[in-house]
């Protein structure tokens, strides 16, 4: 995990969240740098989701792969995220 605030991908999570959790060791085995928010321990942090997804909060994961939201652990969105984004998953 990336602790850079830089980072072009933000996952906002949960402790509790199991597909959170897969969703970040899956980034890892990609290559993919990222962030990782907890928006139950982190005020900020969940500001911050909110303003983006305008109030509209649905549930853990929300990934934003460099302003693209993906909502939930969307694996085929991820990657055509990444991929716009100029991230190349190692294969």
């Amino acid at each position: 995990m990336s602790d850079k605030s830089d980072s072009k991908v933000i996952i906002y999570s949960t402790t509790w969240c199991a597909f959170c959790h897969t969703e970040a060791q899956w980034l890892e085995h990609l290559g993919i740098p990222y962030v990782k928010k907890d928006i139950e321990q982190d005020a900020d942090a969940q500001k911050e989701l909110m303003d983006k997804m305008d109030g509209n909060f649905s549930g853990v994961p929300v990934t934003d792969v460099a302003g693209t939201m993906v909502l939930g652990f969307d694996r085929p969105k991820l990657m055509d995220a990444m991929k716009a984004a100029g991230l190349n998953p190692k294969s």
